[in-house]
């Protein structure tokens, strides 16, 4: 059974089973200090009071102390207590947050689609197929990275990154309000290592972070890696809620909040300036920094706002890379933060991955200069928005119907047919060699049990309609 957010055992009440209980007990602290509950220095419950919440007898409860006092996990003072020691705990993402079947948590989605075998279906993930990713753009940028000199090839290279591609991006961020000079960017392996080396930066164990409920599901795997405590903040077609979002920002004092402001994802929605300006004016207020993921920014048709651009790299950092338009094999990220933020991420960068990567950032600067770039981008565009369109009316046959029609972007957010789970189409779907992303994986609140994620560019398959269909159909017959 479960108590609040306890999880209690009654097996450790049946009698002559004492070895049992004691681990019970003892799994149950390992747990709370894991998941952050107990930090280091907190004071453990009493023997008396913890023995009634794990409904078992205090000398079992004095047992179990008495072992992870032995373990070192925790240390006694004498008249005072029992207290977690101050070196962390072994972390472990899979006792940390809400416990979701493993077949269709983060991971193990992520796992299937970067891992699954030839002929997998993969309208869960979050990338396009190769056949719409520029394979000539890149295989000409590695010709030229091919005749570049031996130091190119095999040297150690600045932890900023290659000056050429930061002047670039400066000019690109610019076309969207950005004004970030190069010296205010540094270049990273990907998107995901720009996110953890800022929380390495701004970010203490214990710590409060705000992310959109719903929201990229690694940003909870990753945040969950760094012992924060993390706040899910509805999000609405036009930005985070924002009566909820001051809400939270008073009763949780967070110290960040991470979002996609252009095109959202898992959602397609897209922030309005009005709600740009109440997000901006609240995290001044409340001292808030936020990191601003706008890693679909090529995708879009329409010029959305940037908080980065209207705080002007104040409070907002922007982070992005080009994983999703150019190539996912060639790995490259940016930040764009306050200049005076560069050299301290430097050293944590320096510290974490010791030089930059310069066999990639050149392809990635090669094939941004080549023409054929936009050229592709603006055919993704076009297909996009086809299969958006057909995607869309596909599943509305099915009686999944889209949250919203987004104005770009790869992705649709849907609410599957009234009373239907989105994690039993999700197994369903596994057993049929079908990757679908249900909603709960994106929502820190697990208020999404009837939502799911879809990618258009992955939807093309007739055998997609086949496996949902019968998910939908067998759900509602054990119903």
């Amino acid at each position: 059974m479960v108590l609040g957010a306890i999880r209690v055992d009654l097996t450790a009440n049946r009698p002559h089973d004492t070895a049992p209980r004691i681990s019970s007990v003892m799994g149950e602290i390992r747990k709370r200090i894991s998941a952050r509950t107990l930090a280091p220095g907190a004071k453990l419950p009493s023997i008396r009071a913890f023995a009634k919440t794990m409904l078992v007898s205090t000398s079992t409860v004095v047992e179990a102390y008495e072992r992870l006092l032995a373990e070192g996990i925790i240390h006694s003072r004498p008249g005072s207590g029992f207290y977690v020691a101050a070196t962390l705990a072994p972390l472990s993402l899979a006792e940390i947050g809400p416990k979701l079947d493993r077949a269709v948590d983060p991971f193990w989605v992520s796992r299937l689609a970067l891992d699954g075998e030839a002929g997998l279906i993969k309208p869960g993930c979050g990338w396009m197929p190769p056949s719409w990713m520029p394979e000539e753009a890149i295989r000409r940028a590695m010709r030229t990275v091919a005749r570049a000199e031996p130091e190119m090839l095999t040297d150690y290279a600045t932890p900023l990154g290659l000056l050429p591609l930061r002047k670039l991006l400066s000019r690109r961020l610019s076309e969207n309000g950005v004004h970030a000079a190069p010296e205010h960017i540094m270049l990273t392996d990907s998107g995901t290592q720009a996110i953890d080396l800022l929380c390495r930066f701004l970010l203490e164990p214990g710590e409060t972070v705000l992310v959109d409920d719903p929201c990229y599901f690694n940003f909870h795997a990753l945040l969950r890696a760094h012992r924060v405590k993390i706040i899910g903040v509805p999000y609405t077609p036009s930005g985070p809620d924002v009566a909820l979002f001051e809400k939270a920002l008073s009763e949780y004092q967070p110290r960040l909040y991470i979002t996609n402001s252009a095109i959202h994802n898992p959602t397609g929605a897209v922030l309005s300036p009005v709600t740009a300006h109440r997000v901006l004016m609240m995290a001044e207020k409340a001292g808030l920094t936020i990191i601003e993921d706008d890693i679909f920014a090529d995708f879009e048709d329409q010029k959305a706002p940037r908080l980065a651009a209207f705080d002007g790299l104040n409070r907002v950092v922007q982070i992005g890379s080009f994983s999703k338009t150019l190539s996912a094999s060639v790995r490259c990220g940016y930040i764009a933060a306050p200049e005076r933020w560069i050299e301290p991420l430097t050293d944590i960068k320096i510290a974490t991955n010791f030089s930059g990567n310069r066999l990639c950032e050149t392809v990635v600067l090669a094939a941004l200069k080549d023409g054929s770039y936009r050229r592709h981008i603006e055919a993704v565009k076009a297909r996009l928005s086809k299969a958006r369109m057909e995607t869309a009316e596909r599943l509305r046959t099915l009686g999944i119907t889209p949250w919203i029609e987004p104005q770009s972007g790869i992705f649709l957010w849907c609410s599957l047919p009234r009373g239907i789970d989105a994690a039993e189409v999700a197994r369903h779907a596994l057993s049929k060699n079908v990757v679908l992303a249900p909603g709960d994986i994106f929502s820190q609140s697990q208020t999404a049990s009837t939502y799911m994620r879809f990618n258009v560019s992955q939807c093309d398959d007739p055998k997609l309609s086949e496996v949902l269909r019968e998910a939908i159909d067998g759900a509602r017959a054990t119903s």
